[in-house]
């Protein structure tokens, strides 16, 4: 019979002891009698490194310590190690944020190498030896078993409230919602601290799987505290078959799960422990403080069980309560079990009786009388025989157990014990003064902020017309006629909505034809979701209640500028690329060099942009060098971005007012119409020559793109073109809480003319905070240690931590604050610069992002080439795309161009619309060998937020900074915190929001003429823009010198926060953070 506890940690994880190394595993595995221990955190680099340097086979798939690194001690036994580690899984799921942890056990370090390497894709690896990924856990149990087959997956410490996959706070009532589809492929199911088999017998959906029990331990002296017994061969695959099929599994040693730090319910702050049925009399509220109360394990167990209390199944493994000979020590004596006395008691213990294991189990108490004393021979009695007094552990705090009493003590030995016995009789019940509720008062602060989703939801609902969901402006909007339309909506005045509604208003209700329509968008994702909204949302399935005749799937022309005016090129027969970034860059140099100029081609390409739009006038010189470049484009079928507009702008111009070619744009609706630059202006002016109706939406306040020639007076001019326009304001705002809309109004409302009045249909209650640090440096560290926070934590410290701060969060009354997931957060900057702190932090935080925007690396040849053979292969009847990327091929494909080349074209055009690009993009690197191969990963991360390689390509011809995203350096769809630019964020929401770099200098940015009025009112558009992207919560991250822009927020709406140094006064100290607890 072997003794195995699998689950443990390196001292390359949180909150773990330095000696947690192979040596001292190794060493106290003989002390305890452990034959079979985890190395645990397999995924750590540099504990692989360590493994593989002190470890060595075995020879039956398990590992011994390498004999010169032997410490020495008892020399009973050699242990074996196993590979294993725990992953910590936070994603979304059902509209809930989930925190699950796996135990995973792999057959060698060969495969914990590879499965490593797939990790790393998706999450950081390196800053803790328990990464947290932000993926399910189903995805992660498919990448386990795709890399090694005969790797073991366990759901880790199955009850723990804060991170398990039944946990009260983020866990799933069933199995299958989890693992969904590969719930077959779990097997076991680790029961942890708090729960012993007893109690996991009474849940009936527990029986197919095999229950087994590991210490977690996070230092050495801790292992054990919970074990296996396996009956088997000495071998990985004897352990196999003992945990996937229970061969060889012959029970489990227990601890007292009274003894485990959430057996009971409870709230630590008031030192207030409660049973199950105490929770539900006080509606699981803290009659102490009134807050929520912590569900325990034993809560949970009663939530899913369907057997009565005492069920024994008919085959049940047998099992032994223990508890761990320190505490035994403890417990006996009346001395502190981690002290220096009970050390020196054990390691004498050890040394005369055997391993820790041998002296609680096995070991004749006589023997054990002679060698230790009778006070400890009599506990070690006691515990064989159950005489345990057991004092419950809640919310964090372990429980007791009493062995001997004062009473025995002294009839033993004379000695004073710890505790008396009326302190022994009170561990098994709350005192009175804990259990009795407290009136308290609620101060104004704290009534600030209401969590009422129902509430909310229900104003939301009586304030719209039953009929599609529009409020009576938006059904105004959505319903007029005329020449030229244009609705004035702020943020989060249901902008998308409207637009969507007037499409189909004019499909379904006045019978437009679908080919008389074309709807503008400003960004290739916002064009992807009005088309999905038309196909599948909500508006049209109401619309179909009410209409008798419906369009199921839209074929309305709705893209961006250039994708519009490249499809009505390409409709007029004109064949072209688009030249990418490093096409123009590499032609610019060819022009500069041809005239000797010594301008850098992007200070010429920008000079050209602005020249296009008619923003600048060309001097005679600079003309011959800009026609030379535009000779260049053309000799390799290429069009730039500005060709697109004006080709198409020169073709229409000779179009007749009722030439079939026009009937597209009878019906022309733009978005975001504030956006559009001098040149775009003509084109819709010339698109809607002869047409029937022109309805344009957007918000001055939001434009944002003054530096392409846009101009929040664009509506102005649009009602001076046309006598009989007319003029929609959309009021309300469904998107951000009072607080944040009302900060935001202020701030605009200091840009030239009237106040702005927006009225907020989101009651929340929720000020803007702005917190105040030292420098940029500690502005990141807030950023990351605040998003721990808002999550609930990212481990057990910080869950506990993270729940009481967001229960007593000043302002939020007795609300509790929701627990976030990583996609409910963005973190918005000024420039790109300022990401690369932030993604340092980030990353030492072990929080998964997702970065938008695009990127240097696009215009690198390695890039170039692989993008433009994928589009010839996609659209093989495009010449000029095929001559570029045999041009770009060239440089790799030196031998046997023509055949290799065409050999490859065949062999990706066959799957080129079928396979999903990331795939695409991992196995043509195994093609050809690149100079620059991490940017072709760089570029498979981004293509994973894509189905289709057309899809992609499209998002990278016609996107804008918010469509082009990388994932973080992930190859899985996980759920991340975005980092974006203000620029990027424009269109989006989340439920909560940092403004990170919030100084002067940085916001407003000061360049050119900061003293100039257009300037400074575009840069606080951008700054409005960033603030009502947040739904519920908006923090603003600032330095020692604040941007003005903070000035100009309300008082009444925001709160400062400055954290301060420790040293401080504690009572100038913020509730919330010290940063110095971060360093």
């Amino acid at each position: 019979m072997y003794i195995g506890d699998l689950h443990i940690h390196s001292k390359y994880s949180r909150a773990t002891s330095r000696d947690c190394t192979p040596e001292y595993l190794d060493l106290w595995a003989r002390k305890k009698g452990i034959d079979i221990i985890g190395t645990g955190d397999f995924t750590h680099p540099a504990w692989r490194r360590e493994l593989a340097e002190k470890l060595e086979p075995d020879g039956n798939g398990l590992y011994v310590l390498k004999e010169e690194y032997r410490p020495d001690g008892p020399a009973s036994h050699r242990p074996r190690f196993v590979v294993t580690g725990e992953i910590s899984s936070i994603y979304k799921s059902k509209d809930r944020v989930r925190k699950v942890h796996s135990l995973l056990i792999l057959p060698d370090l060969e495969a914990a190498e590879a499965l490593a390497r797939r990790l790393e894709l998706i999450g950081n690896i390196h800053s803790d030896g328990r990464p947290i990924l932000g993926i399910p856990c189903r995805d992660l149990l498919e990448i386990m078993l795709e890399t090694s087959p005969k790797a073991i997956y366990v759901p880790a410490h199955i009850w723990t409230p804060h991170f398990s996959l039944f946990g009260a706070f983020s866990g799933f009532d069933r199995i299958e919602e989890c693992f969904e589809d590969l719930t077959p492929h779990i097997h076991a199911l680790e029961t942890g601290l708090s729960s012993d088999p007893p109690m996991n017998w009474r849940v009936s959906a527990l029986d197919r799987f095999h229950l087994i029990s590991n210490s977690d331990a996070h230092s050495p002296g801790k292992l054990g505290r919970e074990a296996n017994l396996f009956d088997i061969d000495l071998s990985y695959d004897g352990l196999y078959r003992a945990i996937e099929e229970g061969k060889g599994l012959a029970g489990t040693i227990e601890f007292f799960p009274e003894e485990g730090k959430y057996h009971f319910d409870g709230h630590r702050k008031c030192g207030l422990c409660m049973s199950p049925s105490e929770t539900i009399k006080y509606d699981n509220k803290c009659p102490v403080c009134g807050k929520k109360i912590t569900i325990g394990v034993l809560n949970r167990v009663e939530q899913l069980a369907d057997r009565d209390e005492g069920f024994v199944p008919p085959a049940f493994r047998p099992f032994e309560s223990i508890v761990p000979l320190p505490e035994v020590i403890g417990a006996s004596t009346g001395i502190s079990p981690s002290g220096k006395k009970a050390a020196e008691k054990y390691e004498q213990m050890i040394a005369s009786l055997g391993p820790e294991f041998s002296i609680l189990r096995k070991i004749p108490i006589e023997d054990i009388r002679k060698e230790a004393g009778p006070l400890i021979a009599e506990g070690i009695d006691r515990l064989r025989k159950g005489q345990v007094h057991r004092t419950p552990g809640f919310d964090g705090e372990y429980g007791k157990i009493g062995l001997l009493t004062a009473d025995d003590i002294s009839r033993l030995e004379g000695q004073i014990s710890l505790f008396t016995p009326d302190q022994l009789r009170k561990f098994h019940q709350p005192s009175k003064e804990q259990m009795a509720p407290k009136k308290t008062g609620q101060s104004g602060k704290d009534a600030d902020l209401q969590w009422t989703p129902e509430e909310k939801l229900t104003q939301t609902e009586q304030a719209l017309p039953s009929a599609v969901g529009l409020n009576s402006l938006q059904q105004k909007a959505a319903e007029q006629t005329g020449r030229s339309i244009a609705v004035i909506a702020g943020p989060g005045a249901g902008k998308t909505k409207t637009l969507i509604a007037r499409l189909h208003y004019l499909l379904n209700v006045r019978k437009v034809p679908e080919e008389e329509i074309t709807a503008v968008t400003f960004t290739h994702k916002a064009a992807e979701e009005m088309l999905d909204r038309m196909n599948n949302g909500s508006v049209l399935d109401t619309l179909k209640k009410h209409s008798a005749k419906s369009t199921a799937r839209t074929c309305v022309r709705i893209g961006t500028f250039h994708a519009i005016c490249s499809r009505f090129l390409q409709d007029s027969g004109v064949s072209f690329i688009i030249a990418d970034t490093g096409l123009q860059i590499e032609l610019a140099q060819k022009a500069l060099h041809e005239f000797e100029r010594k301008d850098t081609p992007s200070g010429f390409l920008q000079n050209l942009s602005r020249i296009k739009n008619g923003l600048l006038e060309a001097d005679e010189k600079s003309r011959r060098v800009y026609e030379f470049y535009q000779k260049l484009l053309r000799e390799q079928g290429a069009m730039d971005y500005d060709d697109l507009l004006l080709e198409t702008l020169e073709a229409l111009e000779n179009v007749p007012e009722d030439a079939p070619a026009r009937k597209c744009f009878s019906y022309l609706l733009i978005d975001e119409f504030q956006d559009i630059n001098p040149l775009q202006y003509r084109l819709v002016k010339e698109w809607s020559r002869g047409g029937r109706e022109l309805f344009v939406i957007g918000d001055p306040d939001q434009s944002i793109y003054g530096f392409r020639g846009c101009t929040p007076h664009i509506f102005q001019n649009l009602s001076a073109e046309y006598p009989d326009h007319t003029t929609i304001r959309l009021e309300d705002n469904y998107r951000s809480s009072p607080d944040i809309l009302k900060a935001a109004l202020c701030l605009i409302s200091h840009n030239q003319g009237q106040p702005r009045q927006m009225r907020a249909q989101n009651i929340l209650k929720c000020p803007v905070r702005i917190v105040s640090v030292q420098d940029e440096r500690k502005e990141a560290i807030f950023v990351a240690k605040e998003i721990n926070r808002q999550i609930g934590g990212i481990d057990m410290l910080d869950a506990l931590d993270a729940s009481d701060t967001l229960k007593v969060e000043e302002g939020r009354g007795d609300k509790e604050h929701p627990i976030r997931g990583f996609s409910d957060i963005a973190v918005l900057y000024r420039t790109h610069r300022q990401a690369a702190l932030l993604e340092k932090c980030l990353r030492q935080e072990g929080i998964p992002y997702q970065i938008a925007g695009r990127e240097d690396f696009l215009t690198e040849r390695d890039v170039r080439a692989t993008l433009y053979f994928f589009y010839q292969a996609l659209y093989p009847q495009e010449r000029p795309a095929g001559e570029l990327c045999h041009q770009l091929l060239s440089h790799y494909l030196t031998e046997s161009l023509e055949e290799r080349l065409a050999f490859l074209t065949e062999k990706y055009r066959k799957k080129v619309r079928k396979v999903r690009p990331v795939k695409l993009l991992e196995e043509w690197l195994t093609e050809i060998t690149f100079e620059q191969e991490e940017s072709i990963k760089k570029l498979s991360d981004m293509s994973l937020l894509h189905p289709t390689m057309e899809s992609f390509l499209r998002t990278l011809s016609f996107g804008e900074d918010g469509d082009v995203r990388r994932n973080g350096g992930k190859k899985f769809i996980a759920d991340a915190v975005t980092l974006m630019t203000l620029h990027g964020s424009k269109g989006l929401e989340f439920p909560v929001v940092f403004l990170y770099g919030m100084d002067k200098g940085r916001l407003p940015l000061e360049f050119g003429s900061p003293g100039a009025i257009e300037s400074i009112e575009e840069e606080r558009r951008l700054c409005y823009v960033g603030m009502t992207r947040a739904k519920e919560e908006l923090i603003l991250v600032c330095g020692q010198d604040p941007s003005c822009f903070l000035q100009e927020i309300p008082e009444e709406n925001a709160r400062w926060e400055r954290p301060k140094n420790t040293e401080d006064d504690e009572t100038e100290k913020v509730v919330q953070l010290s940063l110095f607890d971060f360093m």
